[in-house]
């Protein structure tokens, strides 16, 4: 049996997967080179990302997921397509913070810290990609552009896929009584917080 809430889980972690999709194509959008290092055609790259019958686990990945993905992405020497490890790693930790379901249903639980833990590394991830540079100074991945013409669609998006995820938040910690503890970090010194 489906509660209300089950419904919305399962709209909400929709939802999330439709701004991480968008978020993907933006990024191999400003970063061309990146998906030519996992396919011939940017919906190929896409569709091996969002496929889901991997478990979030890529050999070209070394099979990371969660942080150790999104880490990756920021390693100055990694040689593989940096968005997708960017975007697996704040995919599979969105699953992860989900429990790894998809369907659910009465007696499933989910836990309101994995998703504050998820918003608040989302944070971190965003903060990372507008600054992380190689040791040329270039960064590592373009995103927001400043200048003559100022494009914050990325911001825009994080704070969707943000804001999504501390409403559940809040919803799931009312629904199990669940209190969450909640952190105030800098983000120039914050390290990425593990989904329970």
């Amino acid at each position: 049996m489906k509660t209300d809430f089950d419904h919305y889980a399962e709209a909400t972690q929709r939802r999330l997967f439709v701004s991480l999709r968008r978020l993907a194509r933006k990024l191999y959008l400003r970063n061309p080179r990146e998906w030519r290092k996992s396919a011939d055609l940017l919906d190929e790259a896409m569709a091996t990302i969002f496929s889901f019958d991997h478990g979030w686990r890529f050999d070209e990945l070394d099979n990371r997921r969660d942080i150790a993905a999104l880490m990756l992405a920021f390693e100055p020497d990694f040689a593989g397509d940096r968005v997708k490890a960017f975007i697996v790693g704040l995919s599979s930790m969105v699953q992860t913070a989900f429990g790894n379901q998809v369907g659910f249903y009465m007696l499933n639980e989910l836990e309101p810290q994995a998703f504050y833990n998820a918003a608040r590394n989302v944070e971190i991830a965003a903060w990372k990609l507008a600054t992380a540079r190689a040791d040329d100074g270039t960064p590592l991945l373009l995103s927001n552009e400043m200048g003559e013409i100022i494009n914050l669609s990325f911001e825009r998006e994080f704070g969707r896929i943000i804001g999504i995820l501390e409403t559940l938040t809040d919803v799931v910690e009312i629904k199990t009584e669940r209190a969450v503890v909640r952190i105030v970090q800098n983000l120039a010194t914050a390290v990425f917080l593990p989904i329970p």
